[in-house]
């Protein structure tokens, strides 16, 4: 009546490998550097980014000068009642300049593009951090699911064994065909968590592949022994407090109060005079039978000066969109209220999710520790005849899944601190090391 053991460094080696191959395995920086080059979302963000420099161009030409060139030729025919028949041919060439020398709602269009420029550095941001969280998530959700094979996989193996050790004691009528059932009853039940777990691994490679575009990823495991990194500041205000000075989003709205206070002015440049400084050059040639420039067909023109533009009356239009851009401009400032206080409740929520998880995962380390003394006690009782197989059976299954749920618990504790600072608007690509660190080399 030998007892089952499967001991705890093994189960340990086997659930720190995930079942991935070292030689290919990848690390989490090269796996961002791919996403980069290869995340639509990100590149879409990116493209978004780079077009809002052109419109900021666009917007400072309203403050350079113009010019312009127009011709045109014609020809018509003539026919006089004392005259005879002919052509009138006309060659016409135009060109035409504008310097703005006071135009208030230029001005205010060129400051609204750099805010709109802002608002768009701002999105790309966003979007970067969202890419790391998300790669993060991907890389281990899949190590969690390697975790959750092996740990299937392993409890199988166990199993087995005890299924086998059933039988031949109810062989030798040592015990009972209870013992032999239940066993029979756990390893199909194991059967079924190796098909689901060998499943939803496969879901979560093909979540990973599609973000890096690859085929074949395999990330990297912890360290063992792991050793998560402290939660600092350990105060949630002063994550909050960072937060509103930095965040992305709150930045934007920020941005997009001042686009939306410029508007209100522009509104109110409708009242205002211009001034532009305009020049001319005209030349013109005609021919034909009958020449429409007499003396040679041949007409030339130059003017300059100053051209003012004053509105007198405009049927109540600008002061109407004055009033609509300062509801819009309330709207904003209303805008950016949300966004604040999201940005605080989100940074909260995160800060108290990486402090929950970092306590599970002690007490986690604590029940794991527990669950092993229990198994042995358990299969020391069996050896004597005081357990049963199902107590056998039962104290396995409680230490694979302490494992389980630990290794689980660190790769959350991981992610939750990568998506804290993200909350608080902190995080960047340097991060991406940080946790890198813990992973094998």
């Amino acid at each position: 009546m030998r007892p089952t053991r499967f001991p705890a460094l093994v189960l340990a080696a086997v659930l720190a490998t995930g079942l991935a191959p070292a030689v290919q395995a990848q690390s989490l920086r090269e796996l961002y550097e791919l996403a980069r080059a290869y995340d639509a979302t990100y590149l879409g963000a990116r493209a978004q980014a780079e077009s809002a420099q052109y419109r900021a161009a666009q917007a400072d030409a309203l403050r350079l000068p113009s010019a312009a060139l127009t011709a045109a030729a014609t020809t018509s025919r003539i026919k006089l009642p004392t005259l005879p028949e002919g052509d009138a041919n006309t060659v016409q060439a135009e060109v035409s300049g504008r310097y703005p020398l006071f135009n208030r709602s230029n001005q205010v269009q060129i400051d609204q593009a750099l805010k709109s420029l802002e608002i768009a550095q701002s999105a790309l941001e966003a979007a970067e951090q969202d890419l790391i969280v998300r790669l993060a998530q991907a890389y281990f959700d899949v190590l969690g699911a390697q975790d959750q094979l092996a740990t299937t996989r392993t409890s199988k193996a166990a199993i087995t064994e005890q299924l086998a050790s059933a039988k031949r004691n109810f062989e030798v009528g040592t015990a009972t065909i209870t013992d032999t059932r239940e066993a029979q009853a756990r390893f199909d039940l194991a059967q079924a968590q190796e098909i689901a777990a060998e499943n939803d691994l496969r879901a979560k490679r093909i979540v990973l592949d599609q973000l890096v575009g690859r085929t074949g990823v395999e990330p990297k495991p912890l360290i063992a022994p792991v050793v998560l990194p402290a939660l600092l500041p350990a105060d949630p205000e002063v994550w909050v407090g960072a937060a509103d000075a930095q965040h992305p989003s709150i930045r934007s709205a920020l941005a997009a109060l001042e686009v939306a206070r410029l508007e209100t002015d522009k509104a109110r440049a409708g009242h205002s005079p211009t001034l532009d400084a305009v020049a001319n050059i005209s030349g013109s040639q005609s021919g034909g039978k009958y020449p429409i420039n007499i003396g040679g067909g041949i007409a030339n023109n130059a003017s300059i000066g100053l051209q003012l533009n004053l509105p007198l009356y405009t049927g109540g239009a600008v002061d109407n969109r004055i009033k609509e851009t300062v509801a819009l401009e309330q709207k904003a400032r209303d805008d950016l209220d949300v966004a604040r206080r999201g940005v605080a409740q989100g940074t909260r929520v995160a800060y108290f999710g990486v402090q929950s998880g970092t306590a599970q995962v002690k007490a986690l380390e604590a029940a794991e520790s527990s669950s092993k003394l229990a198994l042995e006690a358990t299969q020391l009782g069996y050896k004597v005849g005081v357990r049963v197989n199902l107590d056998v059976l039962n104290a396995q299954t409680q230490l694979f899944q302490t494992q389980r749920d630990l290794a689980r618990a660190r790769y959350d504790v991981l992610v939750g601190g990568l998506r804290l600072r993200q909350a608080a608007g902190q995080l960047s690509s340097g991060d991406i090391d940080a946790v890198q660190s813990l992973l094998a080399r």
